[in-house]
């Protein structure tokens, strides 16, 4: 396994759609491996392949609380079938927009239906912060950032923020 580099604003590949995954073998599921020692080295809950500059639909998931046994779930393919009416507020982060957090109403429930790391269908019912996480990496397979669910002027503001330190950085 390998933790591998993750993008971030304003790299233009965070808004890529990412590909259909045509079938799960070794490499995506080397993929997955590395995604997940990846996502917990930096930490996260969730990770999508196009944050590590793979433009395929994949993501892992892990919402186990410090002190809990891990619960990792490697997904392929992931697909929203139904979504509860009722909204949930959670504060959301992002490791491609590091250090910035902000509340987003989201579906409480959902239930999703992918392939799992032998390729077989399945579909999981999820709510709370597993809901939220889910949706959130799925938004990344689709181009979409938390922050577009924020008010324009947020968005912007968060936008122009990691434009000007990515200036900074490549003057160095």
């Amino acid at each position: 396994m390998a933790i591998l580099p993750i993008i971030e604003l304003p790299d233009p590949r965070l808004r890529l759609v990412s590909e259909p995954v045509s079938k799960i073998d070794a490499a995506i599921r080397q993929l997955m491996d590395d995604m997940l020692e990846t996502m917990y080295d930096a930490p996260g809950i969730g990770l999508a392949a196009i944050q590590v500059a793979v433009p395929k639909r994949v993501l892992v998931v892990d919402v186990a609380r410090e002190g809990e046994e891990p619960t990792p779930l490697c997904v392929a393919n992931p697909e929203i079938v139904w979504a509860s009416e009722e909204k949930n507020i959670y504060q959301e982060g992002c490791l491609s927009i590091p250090e910035y957090y902000e509340d987003v109403e989201r579906p409480e429930k959902v239930r999703m239906r992918y392939l799992d790391r032998d390729g077989k269908t399945q579909e999981i019912n999820a709510d709370g912060l597993l809901a939220t996480c889910l949706q959130h990496e799925i938004d990344h397979l689709n181009g979409v950032l938390f922050i577009d669910h924020l008010s324009r002027l947020k968005r912007e503001r968060v936008q122009k923020k990691f434009v000007k330190a990515a200036r900074l950085r490549s003057d160095e």
